[in-house]
């Protein structure tokens, strides 16, 4: 007995000691949640990340050779195109699609090549829910009812298809994110900053009283990467948000609340604003794989407090 248990410990530590010594390579590594995933990976391992001023991902001989010759362990991919209504422009569509499809491919076999894990990251703008079905588990078939989400889905299906011929992977789908601004000048502030700035003025806020999915805390997540990472699960999808569905409406009524602001808030309907892209009203990510995050109200707490 004592023999195994001092064999069975032998075996945890060289599994941490290699751990430590895998080299991470993040792509947009400055952004907001890159800036998180940076901070929380470089405490334990050898980690190089990399931002636009760094690289430019679309030149992709440039970033085959740059992997080609780091060789890293795991690749996490933040880089994405965002900018929902603009996206349904043709012109801004074919960008999406290079960052969010071609690129997603390119990463998934250069990670095939070069034996490394790739961590990507997708939305819950996948899915499209009506009042029968407004919550969506890692199975779920996606169906997006814009064209960021369909590009993202696209993206998802380029990553799946490398793991049917052996690529190891972990396909994150996430939703309204927030959190510290990362370092990069072209990180946005999250909805909470900006509700925040909105409230300064005292003039009525309109909030979206609809699309219900899940807030999301870019310190938690990128906690749970890592944790998802170092506990080697098994490759594939997972849903990792914080728990607790929640409205727009709901989050600003939430933040206000805890910084004791009053404030006038006008509920409106999606519709009544007039964007170019539709945006799911029922997007709400079921967590059945891992441990849950914690709920979203407690992360926001703790986030106002920082």
């Amino acid at each position: 007995m004592v023999s195994e248990f001092v064999f069975c410990s032998f075996f945890l530590f060289l599994k941490f000691v290699i751990l430590i010594y895998m080299s991470i390579l993040i792509l947009g590594g400055r952004g907001n949640l890159g800036s998180q995933l940076t901070k929380i990976f470089k405490a334990d391992h050898e980690t190089i990340s990399l931002d636009k001023e760094d690289l430019d991902v679309l030149d992709f001989p440039l970033l085959s050779s740059m992997i080609q010759n780091t060789k890293p362990s795991l690749i996490i991919n933040t880089v994405a195109y965002n900018a929902v209504d603009k996206c349904e422009d043709p012109v801004e569509y074919k960008l999406a699609l290079k960052l969010n499809q071609e690129l997603p491919g390119v990463l998934a076999d250069l990670a095939l090549e070069t034996g490394a894990t790739l961590i990507h990251y997708s939305s819950d703008y996948v899915f499209n829910g009506i009042p029968e079905k407004i919550e969506f588990s890692e199975t779920d078939t996606p169906n997006p009812v814009n064209k960021y989400g369909q590009s993202k889905f696209f993206g998802e299906r380029e990553i799946i298809k490398r793991g049917e011929i052996g690529l190891n992977y972990y396909l994150i789908r996430t939703s309204k994110l927030f959190g510290p601004k990362g370092e990069s000048d072209n990180a946005k502030p999250s909805f909470f900053d900006i509700m925040l700035n909105l409230a300064q003025d005292n003039k009525e806020i309109s909030v979206v009283n609809e699309e219900l999915s899940c807030f999301t805390y870019t310190n938690d997540l990128a906690e749970a990467t890592k944790r998802l990472w170092e506990l080697e699960m098994e490759s594939g999808i997972y849903h990792l948000i914080n728990e607790g569905e929640a409205t727009w409406a709901d989050g600003v009524i939430e933040l206000f609340r805890i910084k004791k602001i009053n404030a006038f808030l006008k509920m409106v309907r999606s519709e009544n604003l007039l964007r170019p892209a539709r945006r799911p009203k029922y997007s709400v990510l079921k967590n059945t794989k891992l441990k849950k995050l914690r709920n979203w109200k407690l992360a926001l707490r703790e986030y106002l407090e920082k």
